[in-house]
């Protein structure tokens, strides 16, 4: 460890989305109760220094990790581009990322990463789960897991768990698993409020106050009688809706200055790492924002030299002004794929999949800065030294917001394990 103090046509590929549930339909308005105070911007100020955050960037499709974190200029396998110095003397990333090596002395690279699939369905599943997809069981996601551990008072008014992706539309997730509806994750685009977020001009807000007056002694009474999680769940999700519509400005990138705006492109990666930025100032506990798509089958240099020139500058944004906010020792930040890239270049100068021995990036929160785990061998084929699974990865990013991954929680009265007991963080990573 080195410390200092394009596309295959798959399934997954395909993006479905579900509507909201009906949680921010058309009548819902001003708050009489409830859980409504904390929707005032005063309770927002108040919330605590030290709350826990976590923003998760997804390369999905296969970041080349020799294109990224792991370059090996002037081999067989290396590719075109050189390895630049960056903050951090001794560490090296792809010229593809010079803002980003900037940052580095708040990163980490963990250059060891062996997931054994080269399934794009089966490889996210392992590395958002944490466990291999299997048909005997559900699990939540990362950022479901996330939402409900770190969740607080303070936290309450706005969801704990959204996706930023392009055609995000407000649709809630089928991702929490045991953990409920609760704690599923909300698409979102576009750096707009959600859809359906704001009171219709026909309803007044006194008007709109009775009727969620009647709406909640009608639900009180049903809830005598047949109160269950599910029903506790949309109570709570119907709540939390209307909490949403007084603050519906969070979700609004327009408020921000026109200079960060311009500092993070107008693309829709920039929009959405400056949304994410937002969220988390405000309080939200977990973003995860989707950069796409690199299956790069064919052109691969061609194609990240693109792609990467987008990601390069708002992620370095993204980084630093969390860091100039005071926010990073609170914050985790994750970059992801489902596997990385072949080291051996195919015949349409492209990289296959490649889930043996690839790089991922971390930072913030309790993440050794500026340090480096594990090690591929000169052509990048395999791991030579601090190899780690996505098992151990889940466990890490739990342990670097402070929460105990080898604890157990209680559902429905029944012991089960937030991460797979079966490994450990990876502590090495962990300050």
């Amino acid at each position: 460890m080195f410390k200092c103090t394009y596309a295959c046509g798959s399934d997954e590929h395909q993006i479905a989305r579900r509507s909201f549930l009906g949680m921010t339909a058309t009548g819902m308005g001003a708050i009489a109760g409830g859980l409504g105070m904390l929707a005032q911007p005063a309770a927002a100020k108040k919330l605590a220094s030290d709350q826990k955050r976590v923003i998760v960037v997804n390369m999905a499709g296969g970041l080349s990790q020799l294109e990224s974190w792991d370059p090996k200029p002037g081999t067989p396998t290396g590719g075109p581009f050189r390895a630049i110095p960056t903050s951090v003397p001794g560490i090296h990333i792809c010229e593809l990322l010079p803002e980003t090596a900037k940052q580095m002395h708040h990163l980490a690279l963990v250059r060891g990463v062996n997931i054994h699939e080269n399934d794009h369905g089966k490889g996210g599943y392992k590395m958002f789960y944490g466990r291999p997809k299997t048909p005997a069981a559900e699990y939540p996601r990362l950022g479901a897991v996330m939402a409900r551990t770190l969740e607080s008072d303070a936290t309450e008014s706005l969801p704990g768990h959204i996706n930023v992706t392009p055609g995000g539309g407000g649709g809630r997730g089928n991702d929490s698993a045991y953990l409920g509806p609760r704690y599923a994750s909300i698409s979102l685009d576009n750096g707009k409020p959600p859809q359906n977020s704001k009171l219709p001009d026909s309803i007044k807000a006194d008007t709109d106050g009775r009727r969620q007056a009647f709406r909640r002694a009608a639900n009180d009474a049903f809830l005598q009688r047949r109160r269950t999680a599910f029903t506790d769940a949309y109570t709570h999700n119907y709540e939390q809706a209307l909490q949403l519509m007084q603050r519906r400005d969070v979700f609004d990138i327009e408020k921000e200055p026109q200079k960060d705006r311009d500092r993070y492109g107008s693309h829709d990666f920039g929009r959405h790492c400056l949304l994410a930025r937002r969220l988390l100032d405000s309080g939200v506990t977990f973003v995860q924002v989707t950069h796409t798509n690199y299956d790069t089958h064919n052109e691969n240099f061609n194609f990240h030299l693109e792609q990467l020139g987008e990601f390069d500058t708002p992620f370095a944004c993204l980084v630093n002004d969390l860091a100039e906010r005071g926010m990073l020792d609170s914050t985790l930040i994750v970059v992801l794929s489902e596997f990385g890239r072949t080291p051996r270049i195919n015949q349409n100068y492209g990289r296959d999949h490649w889930g043996t021995a690839w790089s991922i990036c971390m930072g913030g929160a309790k993440v050794q800065r500026g340090a480096t785990y594990g090690k591929t061998n000169d052509q990048g084929t395999a791991v030579t030294e601090g190899e780690v699974n996505h098992a151990q990865l889940f466990h890490t990013y739990l342990q670097a917001v402070g929460v105990d991954s080898e604890k157990q929680i209680d559902i429905d009265g029944r012991p089960v394990p937030l991460a797979d007991p079966a490994f450990h963080p990876v502590k090495e990573l962990l300050a």
